[in-house]
């Protein structure tokens, strides 16, 4: 079933593009920093693909002086890596750009994770790799997945899936009680 579902959103998510997109991603990116910019520390995923893009979120967040990060894979886990203007990367196992220097061991106040679908639970369908769910075991911050209206669908979650406490589209932000 989830395999299903990723396929159809991959391929629905590549089709959508133009100016209706990149409202969409505005919208987003407002959204999202009205609700939780005013937090110091973020782990951000650098976009990919047809993810919700990402970038105006990281300008924003690092014109207003909060430390950002954004995430590297190594070996099958990942880590959060500072991220400023100036930071090199380079292309990682999956093709995306990734920070270069030494991971980040301190507070992360708010998460943005990337999604293929959220069902009404705040439960995710991601690339199927266990990334995210790894990464936020046990970890105390704000989990907030970014993505499109149409990505909200109905599924069964795995028991070790780590819910979110927020879903921000371009409608709005869908929160999840916990």
């Amino acid at each position: 079933m989830k395999d299903k579902l990723r396929k159809a959103l991959k391929i629905k998510r590549e089709n959508f593009r133009g100016e209706q997109r990149i409202k969409a991603d505005r919208a987003i990116a407002s959204s999202f920093l009205s609700a939780y910019g005013g937090y110091e520390s973020y782990f951000v995923y650098n976009s990919f693909g047809g993810e919700a893009d990402t970038s105006l979120i990281i300008k924003e967040l690092l014109k207003a002086g909060k430390r950002v990060c954004i995430p590297r894979v190594e070996g099958d886990t990942m880590c959060a890596v500072p991220y400023t203007v100036g930071t090199q990367t380079k292309k990682g196992a999956f093709g995306i750009e990734e920070p270069q220097g030494q991971a980040y061991s301190g507070k992360l106040d708010v998460i943005i994770i990337p999604l293929l679908a959220v069902n009404p639970g705040g439960y995710r369908i991601g690339y199927g790799k266990g990334f995210y769910d790894k990464f936020l075991k046990g970890l105390n911050s704000v989990k907030i997945g970014l993505g499109y209206s149409f990505q909200q669908e109905e599924f069964i979650n795995d028991e070790w899936d780590e819910p979110l406490d927020g879903f921000v589209s371009e409608k709005g932000i869908t929160t999840f009680g916990k």
